[in-house]
């Protein structure tokens, strides 16, 4: 198989665009039905876990913060005074402590909470997964050289690091970790990393997050699409075509 012709980086990154967010929300899902959302009412509810939850592959790590920047671009398409809001009901429960400089950090009790579901993560991925150790242990593998090749490109600066994968990116992954987490935090981190080069493109394109949200299906917005797979590719140019179709299958073969 050609690499330049059968399945270049920018026509895969399109295609497995939605295999890594189907796969990632069953994996999301499985752990709220599992025993996440007891688990976070245990801790006051999605008003104290919310932000806890969304990044916990930076706050779940010995001194892992989040500042104004990465929080702003992960959740750019809400109301920044309603996430403030949420963030200060957060801070007031006591799981995340604001420094000065405007970080976000998890306090003993919010590092308490992630510790948890990381275990709630681990024990509902090996049931939803199961019987598919070689698919789940080949993914975890290939995500990590996808990461990794994206982070170095952008030391490089071969490719612009955006604002929420820096601020997740590399995933928090203590020795131990269940292959389950690893392969839904890599995922995840994944997805920052292609939303990053959505919002590149739409604001390349003269959009704000508001307009780009209304903006119906069209030539403008397929446009958009393009040249969010061009700006998402980098990271595919670390496998051959081979590889590409391999993590495509896979991640079609998961259930979820």
């Amino acid at each position: 198989m050609s690499d330049d012709v059968e399945l270049p980086p920018h026509r895969f990154a399109g295609l497995v665009a939605p295999a890594v967010d189907r796969v990632f929300a069953a994996g999301i899902l499985a752990g709220r039905d599992g025993g996440g959302a007891e688990l976070s009412q245990r801790y006051g509810g999605p008003a104290a876990t919310g932000f806890l939850v969304e990044f916990r592959t930076r706050l779940a790590a010995p001194g892992g913060t989040v500042d104004p920047a990465g929080f702003a671009a992960v959740t750019r398409y809400r109301d920044p005074a309603s996430c403030q809001r949420a963030l200060d009901k957060q801070v007031a429960y006591g799981m995340l402590h604001r420094r000065p400089d405007g970080c976000l950090c998890a306090t003993e009790r919010g590092l308490a909470f992630l510790a948890e579901l990381f275990q709630v993560h681990a024990e509902v991925t090996e049931e939803l997964w199961a019987g598919h150790d070689e698919r789940i242990l080949r993914l975890v593998d290939v995500l990590g050289r996808l990461l990794a090749h994206a982070l170095v490109s952008a030391e490089e600066e071969t490719d612009v690091l955006g604002d929420a994968f820096a601020v997740t990116a590399p995933p928090y992954e203590p020795d131990g970790t269940a292959p389950g987490v690893l392969l839904l935090n890599r995922l995840g981190t994944l997805r920052y990393h292609r939303a990053d080069a959505h919002a590149a493109a739409w604001t390349a394109a003269g959009h704000t997050a508001l307009s780009v949200s209304e903006l119906p299906a069209g030539p403008e917005r397929l446009a958009i699409e393009l040249e969010t797979d061009r700006r998402a590719a980098g990271p595919y140019a670390a496998l051959t075509a081979e590889e590409r179709l391999t993590m495509l299958a896979d991640l079609a073969a998961l259930p979820g």
